[in-house]
């Protein structure tokens, strides 16, 4: 049984016990999050249904709150003598899927 959720403007595929890294959630390392299910497949039933699937609950539990990698962002125009240079890194959570049901 696998669902997909929608958090941080994204979609992931999920199963029990899957660890994934998502958009930062403002929430305790340890602490229990309910995610919203879009869809949700189990064997051959698929629920695609937004409605309906969002009556699944997906937990997860908070592992890690974390920075991701520094993105380089360069821009330049040739011959105008134009140069930028900008870094970033993105606040990630880590969790952990508990249970889908």
């Amino acid at each position: 049984m696998y669902a997909i959720i929608k958090t941080g403007g994204k979609q992931y595929r999920v199963a029990a016990g899957d660890k994934l890294n998502i958009e930062k959630l403002d929430a305790e390392v340890g602490a229990k999050v309910e995610l919203t299910a879009i869809c949700v497949i189990d064997g051959d039933k698929v629920e695609a249904d937004p409605a309906k699937a969002a009556q699944t609950k997906v937990v997860a539990t908070v592992v890690e709150q974390f920075r991701g990698e520094k993105v380089l962002v360069f821009k330049f125009k040739k011959r105008k003598n134009y140069k930028k240079l900008r870094g970033h890194r993105q606040s990630l959570t880590r969790i952990q899927i508990e249970s889908i049901g």
